[in-house]
């Protein structure tokens, strides 16, 4: 009975915490010395607004290329490009909302 409710509580909490971007993005990131957070504000800073940086993301993340990306030369040299996403539009929509939801500063400054 306890294995039971064990296994159940795990399977359950493993479900509910990990939506789209935490299965897909964080894995990749999580070693690496720049944070998702570090890169987020490397691209609002350079294409300011929601639409533009959710749409240069998505063209990044499906067309990945040194010229497209905001890294440095020397952290693209020492971990390369990323791989084309797996993700379809949808989710890659919806990962990309959360990440823009996670890190937006807009509604946080006060």
């Amino acid at each position: 009975m306890v294995k039971k409710i064990l296994i159940m509580l795990l399977l359950g909490s493993s479900v509910q915490a990990q939506n789209i971007y935490e299965r897909n993005c964080i894995p990749c990131h999580r070693n690496m010395p720049t944070s998702l957070q570090q890169m987020f504000m490397s691209y609002l800073a350079a294409y300011s607004g929601e639409d533009n940086v959710k749409t240069i993301l998505k063209y990044y993340l499906n067309h990945p290329t040194k010229s497209l990306s905001l890294m440095s030369d020397l952290f693209i040299d020492t971990y390369g490009i990323k791989n084309t996403t797996k993700l379809n539009n949808d989710e890659l929509d919806e990962a990309i909302n959360i990440y823009w939801e996670k890190f937006k500063v807009f509604d946080k400054l006060k």
